[in-house]
C-alpha cells in the first residue's frame, strides 16, 4: 500500500506538518500490523524526506520526480547519491 504524503509535503506551517506526520506514522503502524508492504510518496523531496524516512516499516519512497528535477542540475549519479545519503542518515 502507498501512503499519500501530499498534505505533509504541502503543509503551510510547522503545526500542519507535525499533524500530517503524526497521521502518517499512525497509518504506517496500522499497515505494518496488518502485514502490508508500505510505500510513501507524493511531494517528497530533498527538504522533507528526512522526517518521513525516520518512520520505521516504510519499504519504499516515491521520490523519482524530485531526483529527476535535481539531476537536471547536478546529474543523475549525484542526485541519487544525495537522496540516498539523506534517507540512510535518517535511519
Amino acid at each position: 500500500m502507498e501512503i499519500n504524503t501530499a498534505k505533509y509535503s504541502e503543509a503551510k506551517n510547522l503545526g500542519e506538518k507535525i499533524e500530517e506526520l503524526e497521521k502518517i506514522e499512525r497509518m504506517v503502524e496500522l499497515a505494518y500490523r496488518l502485514s502490508l508492504g508500505i510505500n510513501a510518496g507524493h511531494g517528497l523531496n530533498y527538504k522533507n524526506i528526512v522526517e518521513i524516512a525516520r518512520i520505521k516499516h516504510i519499504d519504499e519512497f516515491s521520490i523519482g520526480h524530485s531526483i529527476v528535477a535535481r539531476a537536471i542540475i547536478v546529474g543523475f549519479e549525484r542526485a541519487v547519491r544525495e537522496m540516498l545519503e539523506l534517507v540512510m542518515k535518517s535511519q
